[in-house]
């Protein structure tokens, strides 16, 4: 019976549909001189949603000089068009 189990988990797990990409549009500054800028980041799917997402976010942006602002917006793969659009050279970065 275990191995019946066993092969019927398995053909679930391979059925069950992957996870989508998950990415953030953020607001962000850097003091002296004041600098803001938009951008887009690639964000772990469990942490798909705006407070994750400025978890995830505030430190890898800390690293680069900035602070985090606000987290604009969160969407998936079908959004990067839009998104790399107003980031710029800040889509993807962080």
């Amino acid at each position: 019976m275990a191995p019946v189990v066993l092969a019927v988990v398995a053909v679930m797990a391979l059925a069950a549909p992957a996870q989508a990409a998950c990415y953030a549009q953020y607001k962000a500054k850097q003091d002296n001189p004041l600098r803001f800028h938009v951008g887009v980041a690639e964000v772990a799917d469990a942490d798909c949603s705006k407070a994750a997402a400025k978890r995830a976010l505030a430190p890898r942006l800390a690293q680069g000089g900035w602070t985090l602002l606000n987290v604009i917006d969160i969407f998936g793969p079908e959004g990067l068009d839009e998104g790399k659009a107003s980031a710029r050279e800040y889509f993807l970065r962080y």
